[in-house]
């Protein structure tokens, strides 16, 4: 089964951090950019941070720039979203998603059909 998975949401204080995986099984990441998306309730969804297939590319949206760090494990078929200094705001539900195009800035507002694989996302809640 060809499928995206992300686990390591959770609920977290103001300030702190949580580390997301997007883990794939059936193919391989290697050819693949990596986007990043959340979705708060009542809201569209947003694209949060990308990286192109080697990892040598990597874009964030303002919102979340020196807070998010986004990296790439091909070896282990895996992404990651490291995120730290979490606000209220980045509550949402993240998803993870694989596309085969380059990482820009631009690939975060692409129509979601465009990207070929989506996971079921991972609830993150910040609050005290």
């Amino acid at each position: 089964q060809l499928q995206l998975v992300e686990s390591g949401g959770g609920l977290v204080q103001p300030g702190g951090s949580l580390r997301l995986s997007c883990a794939a099984s059936g193919f391989t990441l290697d050819y693949l950019a990596i986007g990043w998306f959340r979705q708060a309730p009542g809201k569209e969804r947003e694209g949060v941070s990308c990286i192109g297939s080697s990892g040598g590319s990597t874009n964030y949206v303002d919102s979340v720039k020196g807070r998010f760090t986004i990296s790439r494990d091909n070896a282990k078929n895996t992404v990651f979203l490291h995120m730290n200094s979490l606000k209220p705001e980045d509550t949402a539900a993240y998803y993870c998603a694989a596309i085969h195009e380059g990482c820009s800035i631009a690939t975060l507002s692409v129509p979601d059909g465009l990207y070929d694989y989506w996971g079921q996302g991972t609830q993150v809640t910040v609050s005290s």
